[in-house]
């Protein structure tokens, strides 16, 4: 194992894992190593609501990968965790 820090989406948080599989694309076809690919797809983001309704939208994802956690904990999770993410960050 390499001494890399794991990626994670820059929209939902998502964890981009090793190979790249998961990272999203750019308009030329060529992957994007800050977004997944559910959120960023052809050079778009594929989700275009607010960062608050895309945290709606996570929390059942977030709770079914994470049994043992309520949706009110994934929720605080997220809304702590997104705006510092690359797309939500208030400049």
């Amino acid at each position: 194992m390499s001494g890399s820090q794991q990626k994670f989406c820059q929209s939902c948080c998502m964890p981009l894992g090793e190979n790249g599989d998961l990272c999203g694309t750019n308009a030329d076809g060529s992957k994007n190593g800050d977004y997944c690919k559910y959120c960023f797809e052809n050079g778009e983001f594929t989700f275009k609501g607010t960062m608050e309704e895309l945290i709606d939208f996570c929390t059942p994802h977030m709770v079914a990968a994470h049994p043992e956690m309520s949706e009110a904990e994934a929720k605080k999770i997220m809304a702590d965790a997104f705006p510092k993410l690359k797309r939500w960050k208030r400049a």
